[in-house]
């Protein structure tokens, strides 16, 4: 069989298994997930088995842009389109919406959060449901919401975080349910976008759904020593989200122990391998130093392909220019600051 496709996720250009029954190409990733609607889906490899002639033309007559221009004709702008990057959880569920419960070919089919225009302000979390109060209060505008299943140990894991005076507030949540989880991911979405479209009215599709929710430009353990590089250091959990560098104590918990802002090198912050010759205190040997105009900052990282990850994700936001709001967002100019160490574990079942 001649072919020439991309994967349903463009995870890989030629990809070496189909499913015979929706005439889509797709990766071995993705064939172990169409497994899962083997009521629909019925999957084979394209050069390792024979095929029929039947089976052939009717992959022919077929295809990826077929199946695309039948099952996503009534996608939301808003929905979440995975990629091969995503957890197993959204590409399922991506899968199971396409082509098994066809949420995108019927509006009767999606859930409730994608009919209308309802403008939303804020979101309201109840840890019980018969509760007259809620636990918290959220402004949409602050607020996001990014599937971590290996930190918070739960394949259908959510983190959910926003604003609390001035802090950022962390919850991880979970449901048994995927597709549960799935379609909370979207509400957020859903109330981000029509909240987004009253705050900039007449703003494309295309420059807001980037900004709906985001994904963490890196996240892991280093070592940090305090400001005066006298401190022994201490292994902490951080998280680059966007400019901001916050680390914690355990990667559950619900406040940053400290923030560091990472400006651009416009305005004089540098990343350099390494540690200033006089250092002391730390375990791990392979060093990261950040200057800012006000301080130097030190860390260590385990491994040297740890250290060269880090040393990217910081070189990318240093060599990318600063925008007039990230101005107006960096009140600590690199600085620290003590936060609140309260830990809220409120998970769902």
């Amino acid at each position: 069989m001649s072919y020439l496709f991309l994967c349903v996720f463009v995870c890989f250009s030629d990809p070496e298994w189909a499913s015979y029954t929706l005439g889509v190409f797709v990766c071995q990733s993705c064939s172990g997930l169409h497994r899962n609607i083997s009521q629909i889906s019925k999957v084979k490899s394209v050069l390792l088995v024979p095929w029929s002639d039947a089976e052939v033309e009717f992959m022919a007559s077929n295809g990826n842009d077929a199946a695309k221009a039948k099952y996503e004709q009534k996608v939301p702008v808003f929905y979440y389109r995975p990629t091969h990057t995503d957890c197993q959880l959204l590409r399922e569920q991506w899968i199971r919406a396409r082509y098994e419960r066809k949420e995108f070919v019927c509006v009767e089919r999606q859930e409730p959060y994608s009919a209308g225009k309802t403008e939303y302000t804020h979101a309201h979390m109840h840890t019980n449901k018969h509760a007259r109060e809620p636990k918290a209060l959220m402004k949409i505008h602050t607020l996001n919401a990014s599937f971590q299943p290996g930190k918070i140990g739960q394949p259908h894991g959510l983190q959910v975080t926003y604003l609390k005076n001035n802090s950022t507030r962390n919850i991880f949540v979970y449901h048994k349910d995927g597709k549960e989880m799935v379609d909370w991911f979207n509400a957020i979405r859903a109330a981000r976008f029509h909240y987004l479209q009253v705050a900039f009215p007449g703003a494309h599709h295309a420059d807001l759904v980037p900004k709906l929710t985001r994904n963490y430009i890196k996240e892991g353990y280093m070592e940090k020593t305090g400001p005066k590089h006298t401190e022994g250091f201490k292994k902490r959990w951080f998280t680059m989200d966007d400019r901001r560098l916050m680390y914690f104590k355990d990667p559950l918990d619900a406040y940053a122990r400290g923030e560091v802002f990472i400006g651009s090198k416009e305005n004089s912050y540098i990343v350099l391998p390494g540690l200033p010759p006089s250092t002391q205190g730390y375990h791990w040997q392979f060093g990261v130093t950040i200057v800012t105009p006000d301080r130097k900052f030190l860390f260590t990282c385990e491994t040297e392909e740890e250290q060269q990850d880090w040393m990217a994700a910081f070189q990318g936001l240093v060599n990318r220019p600063m925008l007039p709001q990230e101005y107006a967002g960096n009140h600590s100019h690199g600085s620290t600051q003590d936060l609140s160490k309260e830990n809220i574990y409120i998970f769902y079942i």
